[in-house]
């Protein structure tokens, strides 16, 4: 595991647990005791044992002592909605003691995501950015290198547009790449119909998104009450006749059929499954589609219906996992995310590890670049100050990051962002 035309920059020696978290591991992380990985520029160049990796070893390379601790891929946040004005947590408190609805309306708590469309319509670009930095800020501190990160909560073309040049000056002032979505399907204008919103989103947004290259890809959600599956196909459809690669929020409250749209068009992933029957699945796995797990929400909603991986997991699918930060779930941590996974969806702490990573990239088909350390592939490592990966389940709210690399560079030190 070797790279012989290289030298190294950096070496991190001593792991006590080194987890590749490559595609074929066999044990899902790929755990090498007292593994050694070498960096050369913003690539990995060597991983292994000493014997692998010290002849990369010059006298100006840096060297970093992992002994005791976990070294891992950085992780990848593969569905947020990160970029929002305001904050919910009136509703929030209110929903823990009730979820009437009607009690709450006699309350009068604002609700819902027209409460987060009128927060982020009403603020200036620059507030905006500053609100959304603040968390982007978190993840990069605990671990998170690759993100990705949706619009929709402005349902017009001005502010569909801010928010996705939000996520790229977002990309731009922090040691993180962001895989920028479009979702201007989140719901529809309040002032329109549904019908006359579909229009003006086929027709003049898409094309107007497709157009700025600020989105890689179009979502929508496929839900009762919200898009069948048939206008989710015309919609995506759209996406990616104008460049956009399409993926779907499918089974969160009731299963309509955007899975199966999702297995059928090759989506990048479909997200949530909490009611998607396992002839679905095997759909999803058979495609190649990932699905996405959202530990996080089903947790600050009290879901009725939590997700199960282990359906998934039996019917072959690949899971990326996420924080889906957002108004209603404020979650900027994906290691609370994999204790989350761990003692309230039951996964064992490799399987949420490589959701967490593997996963997560291949959600967002950047597998051949980030979510394992591999020769080649991009160096986004972080160090833990933990004796072992099961650690991160067990540590509640802990953030056992110590060290982020950044495509080969040091960029967070004892939680702070140095780079």
């Amino acid at each position: 595991m070797e790279d012989p035309r290289a030298s190294a920059d950096l070496i991190i020696k001593n792991a006590g647990q080194l987890l590749t978290c490559s595609r074929d591991a066999g044990d899902l992380i790929g755990l090498i005791p007292d593994g050694w990985v070498a960096v050369g520029k913003d690539k990995i160049v060597a991983i292994g044992g000493e014997k692998d990796v010290r002849p990369y070893m010059t006298e100006r390379t840096t060297v970093l002592d992992a002994a005791g601790k976990v070294v891992m891929p950085g992780f990848v946040d593969c569905h947020t909605h990160v970029v929002f004005g305001g904050t919910r947590a009136e509703e929030y408190c209110a929903r823990l003691e009730t979820d009437d609805l009607e009690e709450l309306r006699r309350r009068g708590v604002p609700m819902g995501i027209m409460v987060t469309l009128s927060a982020t319509r009403g603020l200036p670009e620059d507030i905006l950015f500053e609100q959304s930095a603040e968390r982007v800020r978190r993840m990069v501190i605990s671990g998170t290198t690759t993100l990705e990160s949706k619009s929709g909560y402005s349902l017009n073309i001005e502010g569909e547009m801010r928010q996705l040049r939000i996520n790229k000056a977002l990309a731009e002032a922090f040691p993180i790449d962001i895989s920028s979505t479009f979702l201007g399907a989140h719901g529809w204008a309040p002032e329109m119909t549904k019908e006359s919103y579909m229009d003006m989103l086929i027709k003049d947004m898409i094309p107007e998104v497709g157009k700025s290259g600020l989105a890689e890809a179009c979502d929508i959600w496929c839900d009762a009450g919200h898009y069948e599956a048939e206008e989710c196909r015309k919609i995506l459809e759209a996406g990616r006749e104008h460049g956009m690669e399409p993926k779907i929020h499918a089974g969160a409250y009731s299963y309509i059929g955007g899975e199966d749209l999702a297995a059928e068009m090759k989506m990048y992933s479909a997200d949530h499954l909490n009611y998607t029957p396992v002839s679905a699945l095997e759909k999803l796995a058979k495609s190649g589609v990932a699905g996405v797990v959202l530990p996080g929400i089903d947790f600050a909603v009290n879901h009725p219906l939590f997700f199960d991986p282990r359906p998934m997991y039996e019917a072959g699918l690949e899971l990326g996992m996420a924080t889906n930060c957002c108004p209603g779930c404020w979650c900027t941590s994906m290691p609370f995310i994999i204790a989350l996974a761990c003692r309230q969806h039951r996964m064992s702490p490799a399987r949420a590890l490589r959701a967490a990573t593997y996963g997560g990239a291949r959600a967002l088909r950047r597998e051949k670049e980030v979510g394992s350390l591999e020769v080649a592939k991009q160096a986004d490592i972080l160090i833990l100050g933990i004796p072992t990966y099961e650690d991160i389940a067990y540590r509640l709210g802990d953030n056992p990051v110590e060290t982020v690399i950044k495509s080969g560079k040091i960029s967070v030190r004892n939680n702070a962002i140095v780079a």
